[in-house]
């Protein structure tokens, strides 16, 4: 396992956020024996609304632990997205909420996925993991309607998805905790974890 690194944006005139960067490298093996629960993870996924509606998303018609282990290296990638205080102390109603969210989450998770697919390249037999569910198609997924994903080459699966325990990964590995919205209030931090599985 290689140890953590990090990178601290600046901040910028106006910005209601900064972002830490945190990296971490692990076997396979020791991340399927530690970190990886599929059943867990698949019964969680079914009580979430893209159960069986996101090709990104499950069920998969392929064994998810053989998808592991056809590669020997898991390179992590997490961003800590940290919000400006006077944005913190704010409550916010359920729309506001959402349009915040809709503002910086996007932006963050499309940057992470262009670096990934750009160190696909560069690394032959390599497979990115998104932060989070696919969401390409801002008509929807084709799924529901039995038709194939539109964009194979660039449609991706999540940590989560996989069996993944995400919490314990960036807890573990990074030193790093999530947290959640609560009662109209953002929390102090977001964290979005992707990575690159290696040959």
């Amino acid at each position: 396992m290689q140890n953590t690194e990090r990178e601290l944006s600046a901040p910028k005139d106006n910005e209601i956020y900064t972002t830490e960067r945190h990296e971490a490298s692990i076997s396979v093996d020791e991340y399927l024996e530690g970190f990886v629960d599929i059943p867990a993870f698949r019964a969680a996924c079914e009580a979430c609304p893209n159960y069986n509606r996101i090709w990104s998303c499950p069920p998969y018609d392929f064994d998810v632990e053989a998808y592991w282990r056809k590669y020997r290296t898991l390179q992590l990638i997490a961003v800590k997205i940290i919000f400006r205080e006077d944005v913190r102390n704010k409550t916010y109603t359920s729309d506001e909420l959402q349009e915040l969210l809709n503002h910086v989450l996007p932006a963050e998770k499309g940057k992470l996925s262009e670096e990934l697919l750009e160190k696909e390249k560069l690394h032959p037999g390599s497979i990115s993991l998104s932060a989070g569910s696919c969401a390409r198609c801002a008509a929807g997924c084709s799924k529901p309607s039995g038709k194939p994903c539109r964009f194979p080459e660039t449609m991706r699966h999540s940590i989560e998805s996989l069996g993944g325990n995400v919490g314990l990964t960036i807890s573990k590995l990074m030193h790093l905790n999530l947290e959640w919205m609560e009662d109209g209030k953002l929390p102090h931090h977001f964290v979005l974890v992707c990575g690159l599985l290696t040959p």
